[in-house]
């Protein structure tokens, strides 16, 4: 009988080093295979960027960091600890949110019971009632779709009404099988501000509160599970998993661009580098945006690894505002929502007229500012970001498209009493356009395919592909976007890969063990 090929002998090169392709090399080069990472940029993080303006760092990317249970099971999988390697401080209030034309503001808090009593003090008793039947509601539809969908491969249309079962199927009759987000809402709200406010959760995965499904309330739980910030910026997460995952064996190789992904035989056995280098690979990871692929950037064999997504699919993009300025008038927290008026006309303009919304919202992240307000006394950290279309690989955002959007942006902030004093300002803006150049094959798309429509579920690609040999992770690919979800995908994707290379046992989908439902005592109860 042959001898089986030693785990050190089996080559995985992985490209991309977001945070699904980070987590992926991690583990598998701690199950003990030969792991080679290559990324374009010139350091970690994909996505999770930082810019430097005035000499002081800026996330740039996403900034809100949920679902710690992921990456405290990611990190224990390898016997390392997130505490000992990151420092968090909970944020007590979620985001402030302010409206044009009014005076009210209204915070929500990791505290549902300090959020309903905001809420009857913004609102009515009423609408605080209604919002805890809303939390309830969307703590149930996690609950019911956390291990078949979030912790699984992703799922037929058939299975998935099997993984539910009877208690599942009956929560999502009662969301209504085919209702929008927003049509949910309207059962749950009478305050169009509140509707308004909780429709945001649709932007989190690039999508319209109009078009996205109702289970994507299920994010009031995901937040109400805590939300925090990480000393160092979302960034260090980055640079955590980059050297955990070099201490466990993988080599990293940064400004390594990939050129294409080589295919022999009908598989995937590795890839060739820009500078002409080849890697074999029993496997390829590819941490990219599924795009990528269909439209033959990484060659035309990888072509057929998954279907083409048409640009009306593709999500959000945005304009961003990296920016060192000092501010007065609005007393900032951490996360900040700034409201227009007419909600409907932001989305009608970026999915159905293609161009920069007229009454855009407005997200500001104040990075030096936590919980109390309290104003760091000088220039201060600011990420501002408007929604906008993912048509950065067809068209150039020049300024005749920016101004009017950046204009507008500034007035809504000083509506509600925000100033920023522009005179000493330092920014770096990026469009969809830098986007595309940054993440080839998205437009700027900055959560893969939009979760649009009850298939979304099924339609978004899976860590297996129709390429063997080649697995995919990141946020274009189940189950979705966000880091937490590109953490688990890339979980996902090096588990269904060691299963493919028969290093361990095959038994129907993979899942993985674990979720917010059965965290134990212990780490329920840490800060």
């Amino acid at each position: 009988m042959a001898e089986a090929t030693p785990l050190r002998d089996r080559h995985v090169v992985v490209v991309g080093a977001g945070v699904g392709g980070l987590v992926g090399a991690l583990l598998l080069a701690h199950r003990g295979l030969r792991v080679t990472l290559v990324e374009a940029a010139a350091g970690p993080g994909g996505k999770l960027r930082q810019i430097e303006v005035g000499g002081l760092p800026i996330d740039s990317g996403p900034t809100v960091f949920t679902m710690r249970w992921v990456f405290e099971q990611i990190f224990d999988q390898v016997g390392s600890s997130l505490a000992d390697l990151l420092s968090l401080q909970p944020l007590q209030v979620l985001a402030r949110h302010a409206w044009r034309d009014s005076a009210q503001r209204l915070d929500l808090f990791a505290d549902s019971a300090q959020s309903a009593d905001a809420i009857a003090r913004f609102s009515s008793p009423a609408e605080a009632r209604r919002f805890e039947a809303f939390c309830q509601q969307a703590r149930t539809v996690y609950q019911r779709l956390e291990a078949p969908y979030i912790r699984s491969s992703r799922p037929s249309l058939l299975g998935m009404a099997g993984d539910l079962g009877a208690g599942g199927l009956a929560t999502l009759a009662g969301l209504g099988p085919f209702a929008s987000l927003w049509q949910a809402l309207g059962r749950h709200f009478h305050d169009p501000r509140l509707r308004q406010l909780f429709g945001r959760y649709a932007t989190y995965c690039g999508a319209s509160p109009w078009l996205a499904p109702a289970t994507l309330m299920l994010i009031a739980h995901v937040e109400l599970g805590g939300v925090w910030r990480i000393q160092g910026g979302m960034h260090a997460l980055a640079q955590a998993l980059a050297g955990l995952a070099t201490r466990t064996g993988a080599t990293l190789r940064y400004a390594t661009p990939c050129r294409r992904i080589l295919v022999r035989d009908g598989r995937a056995c590795g890839v060739e580098l820009a500078n002409g280098e080849t890697l074999a690979a029993d496997a390829v990871l590819f941490n990219g945006d599924a795009g990528a692929l269909a439209q033959g950037l990484l060659g035309d064999a990888a072509r057929r690894a998954v279907p083409d997504q048409p640009r009306h699919r593709r999500s959000l993009s945005a304009v961003t505002w990296s920016v060192k300025a000092r501010t007065h008038g609005f007393p900032l927290v951490h996360h900040n929502v700034f409201f227009d008026r007419d909600y409907a006309a932001e989305f009608s303009d970026i999915f159905g007229h293609r161009r920069l919304p007229r009454q855009g919202t407005v997200y500001v992240c104040a990075q030096d500012r936590g919980d109390d307000s309290a104003d760091p006394g000088g220039p201060e950290r600011l990420l501002c970001l408007v929604n906008a279309p993912a048509d950065g690989d067809t068209r150039r955002f020049d300024s005749t498209e920016i101004a009017p959007c950046e204009a507008q942006s500034l007035t809504l902030l000083q509506d509600c009493g925000l100033n920023l004093d522009l005179a000493s300002a330092q920014g770096v803006r990026t469009t969809p356009s830098d986007f595309n150049r940054l993440f080839p094959g998205t437009g700027g798309a900055l959560y893969g395919p939009a979760s649009h429509g009850w298939m979304t579920p099924f339609r978004r690609p899976a860590a297996s592909c129709r390429l063997p040999g080649l697995y995919l992770a990141g946020g274009s690919v189940h189950p979705g976007p966000g880091v937490p979800m590109a953490a688990l995908s890339g979980q996902l994707a090096a588990e269904t890969l060691m299963a493919h290379l028969g290093l361990t046992k095959r038994s129907g989908r993979v899942r993985i063990s674990g979720g917010m439902s059965t965290r134990s005592a212990m780490t329920a109860s840490m800060p």
